[in-house]
């Protein structure tokens, strides 16, 4: 029970109350550039290229070859952002390390991992994995009621029938209210949510009900940071997605910054800064060929 209260309030529910501020549209753009600063200062992408490109590439090729859903490649790419606040989680450990003067390695991402705030991020980030399943849900049903239940033969057909057709422009119309609606419920959940438990582990429902209040008290800059969010994650999809390489980490350690400056700080709650025990995680069978593989891009990237 203990435990259980701890993933949903934290150990210190109702004597560290969460402060915020408000905010104004220069701290969206000042929380990207320091974002950006923070990623030419640790060039964590690599990171982000085989997380993205594994999870994202093999979910793909399987919706188009094998389970025969063409008509959910787009759905799926563009919900897929819905999970990405959970998946900078040691993202933003990196810029938090890096505003306290201390020196980060990729290796300082894994520190999440040693989190008392970890049980309290999988519960919100399996939130999001809902959001998502149903957001795929959705879509196929409204492809369903406009084409019945028969996938599409080819890509291009496909595509031509979307935007030479009423039925292809009611889809991308209603599609496209729908993806807002989630993408809008997904944003005042995560804006600050996974950063404030990284720092402070208040819980789930205290971060969640932050970062709506957040959104409820700015609604302006907390919109004007989703559309900044969105056109850069767009702008990183066109050319094949290659541009997410740079953009997704970008966005984490932006999210860090939009963070600091959304709530006031409060130091003595805050969770002391923890080794990595990188040691131990790549003992690890399952992980060695990725760890491997990163220290060895590390080292060229150096040379």
């Amino acid at each position: 029970m203990e435990s259980t209260f701890h993933v949903y309030f934290g150990p210190e529910a109702l004597t560290a109350p969460i402060q915020g501020r408000r905010i104004e549209s220069s701290d969206c753009f000042a929380a990207l550039r320091e974002g950006l600063d923070d990623f030419l200062a640790m060039p964590t992408h690599p990171i982000f290229v085989g997380l993205f490109y594994a999870l994202g590439g093999i979910a793909l090729v399987g919706l188009t070859s094998v389970a025969d859903a063409l008509q959910l490649v787009f759905p799926f790419a563009a919900g897929f952002a819905l999970l990405g606040p959970f998946f900078a989680v040691g993202l933003y450990e990196l810029s938090r390390r890096r505003e306290r003067g201390l020196t980060a390695s990729w290796r300082d991402a894994f520190a999440v991992f040693r989190s008392p705030a970890l049980p309290s991020i999988i519960a919100l980030g399996l939130f999001l994995f809902a959001l998502f399943a149903i957001w795929i849900g959705v879509a196929e049903v409204l492809y369903m009621q406009l084409y019945g239940r028969k996938p599409p033969a080819a890509a291009l057909p496909f595509l031509y029938d979307v935007l030479t057709t009423d039925r292809g422009w009611t889809l991308i119309a209603v599609g496209g209210l729908i993806g807002f609606c989630f993408a809008a419920l997904a944003l005042c959940v995560s804006a600050i949510s996974f950063p404030l438990m990284l720092d402070r582990d208040p819980g789930v429902v205290p971060a969640v009900v932050a970062s709506m209040r957040l959104a409820r008290d700015n609604p302006g800059p907390v919109a004007l940071w989703g559309f900044l969010v969105a056109a850069l994650l767009i702008l990183g999809s066109l050319p094949l997605f290659i541009g997410l390489a740079v953009v997704m980490p970008v966005l984490g350690h932006a999210t860090w910054r939009f963070y600091r400056r959304t709530v006031v700080r409060d130091p003595a709650h805050e969770v002391p800064i923890l080794n990595s025990g990188s040691a131990d995680i790549a003992r690890n069978p399952a992980l060695r060929p990725v760890w491997v593989f990163l220290d060895l891009f590390d080292y060229l990237r150096r040379k």
